[in-house]
């Protein structure tokens, strides 16, 4: 509701000069009383959660196992606020093994403490013990989520953030009459904490995923399933916003409704101009709102989410499925239709669909790209390997599988880096990330002869406060050329370009999108290609960035960047609260 001046005016029968005077100061009384309402409803809300972390039993694919979950859900609860306000979540750890929780997509300003990467801003809460997060939303809007950032605990540790619009404001698109989460995930039929186990003690590929689901259920398509389907009910004639989340660990999406068209009109917790389409690609960490209407003949459609991998790697091949069921009573349908979707390794088809969107850039959402260029940094992405003695590991030639950023191959510190760099501890990280590759050469060609070895370290990326920063990715053939979702906390950023091949500094940035580029927090870089994006350095902290493909991020495809501190205290890292958890084996 938008503040209204309302003047109530209660009659008092009298003839006199006084009585005159009690009316109308019983009138403005009433109106100040009446605004003071108003403008305290529009004010940011503050809210309150309890998260407990328990082994629970899930039964799926014809098997039970134990897992650790949220609340006794998978996925986890919801959290719902408006634009501007804070959540606090105390998380109650009841598990066997130390956990963070991340809240992907909230800037967080100036409170690193609660951003929730493990020993990159906080160490883990032990079991047994609980630790509030202080969430702070500042202009996010749309669809966020939150995971867990302990290895590979996000598979069963995930939930989503609805993030409305402030009080008194709306939608720039049609109030749609109701609105569905929809949550991508993977789902193993074993331990995933011993799947990744055994992976790092061999060097090799974690082993696949068994399933994807929808909304914590795989769909008919899988054994033992049919019965548990997700099933998502419309009123004909309806249009529905539907929250699109990939909480899947290590492949991206291809989604869509059998003879629907969506309509995107959000992604990562801001708007664009809505775009029709048959289908769209999602990467894991992405999010996305999109609108489909029920217009279609009453009956059962199916809901479809399969793989998108245009690599030379293995991975999950198989395909959740739900059903969009009208409202109503009627036969139900002999056969239900089944969308058509790109083929599993349709590059033209994802890179189509991601140059299709664009930022909505209105007066109400307005799109502030930097313009001049302060910081560039030009990264180049790998899969290497790391030597092993006797050739005993189960990676290529022997050796035990690894990841970089430049050439550097991310080494995590038992204590967090955060607090090291806060208090100034010697010997935690070093402040010497390289601004561009060590060597230049054909990355995203003929690399014969180019060593796929990698240095390892903890090495920090430094930015000044205010700076304004240009990061270029560069995928290369390195190990197995793949698209990669690079993820960065803290901050969204413009994806001001992005193309095949190597990027070329004089050349490329003449073709940037200046105008309304999109504002996310996780882009996909191109197989062999590259991708740019920008921001401003105003968020004091430090911040992660890495591949959200799960494995790369643990073969050490990450990386921090600390914004330094500005002059003022509002562009200053906010005081380490006292109540952090301990640094001790996890």
């Amino acid at each position: 509701m938008q503040g209204k001046l309302i003047i109530i005016i209660i009659m008092i029968p009298t003839t006199s000069h006084g009585g005159r005077r009690m009316l109308i100061t019983a009138a403005l009384f009433i109106a100040v009383a009446l605004i003071s309402l108003d403008a305290a409803s529009a004010q940011p809300a503050t809210h309150y959660y309890e998260f407990i972390l328990k082994e629970s039993n899930f039964t799926k694919l014809c098997s039970t196992k134990a897992m650790i979950s949220v609340n006794g859900s998978f996925p986890g609860p919801t959290i719902t606020v408006r634009r501007g306000d804070t959540a606090y979540v105390n998380v109650h750890n009841h598990g066997e093994h130390g956990v963070t929780l991340h809240w992907h997509g909230v800037k967080q300003p100036r409170n690193p403490w609660s951003d929730g990467p493990e020993n990159i801003t906080q160490c883990p809460i032990q079991p047994g013990n609980n630790f509030t997060y202080e969430v702070v939303f500042s202009d996010e809007e749309g669809t966020l989520w939150w995971h867990a950032h302990s290895e590979w605990t996000r598979a069963t540790v995930h939930g989503a953030i609805v993030v409305l619009p402030a009080q008194g404001k709306t939608y720039p698109f049609p109030a749609p009459y109701a609105d569905q989460t929809i949550v991508l995930a993977s789902w193993f039929k074993g331990d995933v904490k011993t799947i990744i186990d055994d992976a790092l003690s061999t060097g090799g590929d974690p082993r696949a995923s068994d399933a994807f689901t929808i909304n914590g259920e795989p769909g008919d398509l899988y054994p033992c399933s049919k019965q548990t389907t997700t099933r998502i009910t419309v009123n004909s004639g309806q249009t529905y916003l539907l929250r699109l989340i990939n909480a899947v660990m290590n492949e991206e999406h291809f989604f869509g409704i059998a003879n629907h068209t969506l309509t995107v009109v959000g992604r990562d917790g801001s708007y664009t101009k809505p775009y029709p389409t048959p289908f769209v690609v999602i990467s894991p960490g992405q999010t996305m709102d999109v609108l489909v209407t029920a217009n279609m003949t009453v009956s059962h459609y199916y809901v479809v989410s399969t793989p998108f991998e245009d690599g030379d790697v293995p991975f999950d091949k198989t395909t959740a499925t739900a059903i969009m069921q009208y409202s109503g009573v009627y036969p139900p349908p002999s056969a239900v239709p089944y969308p058509v979707l790109p083929a599993y390794d349709d590059s033209a088809a994802a890179e189509g669909f991601v140059a299709g969107l664009r930022s909505l850039a209105s007066e109400e959402h307005p799109v502030n790209v930097p313009k001049d260029v302060k910081k560039r940094f030009v990264i180049a992405i790998a899969l290497n390997a790391l030597p092993c003695a006797n050739a005993s590991c189960d990676g290529p030639d022997g050796n035990r599988m690894a990841a970089s950023l430049n050439n550097v191959s991310f080494v995590s510190r038992s204590v967090d880096i955060l607090d090291a760099y806060y208090s100034n501890q010697n010997g935690i990280f070093n402040q010497d990330f390289p601004s561009e590759p060590l060597t230049y050469f054909n990355f995203t060609g003929n690399n014969a002869g180019v060593s796929g070895a990698t240095a390892r370290g903890t090495r920090a990326m430094m930015v000044e406060y205010g700076d304004t920063v240009e990061i270029v990715l560069q995928g290369t053939s390195l190990g197995a050329a793949q698209n990669h979702p690079i993820h960065y906390h803290g901050y969204n950023f413009f994806l001001v370009g992005a193309g095949k091949g190597n990027f070329d500094v004089k050349t490329h940035p003449g073709s940037y999108n200046l105008v309304d580029p999109l504002e996310v927090n996780t882009i996909g870089v191109p197989k062999n290609g590259w991708a740019a994006f920008r921001f401003l350095a105003n968020n004091p902290g430090v911040w992660f960035m890495h591949c959200h493909l799960e494995r790369h991020a643990t073969w050490g495809m990450e990386t921090v960047v600390i914004v330094k501190n500005g002059n003022s205290t509002d562009a200053r890292i906010r005081p380490r609260p006292d109540h952090m958890p301990l640094c001790s084996a996890s």
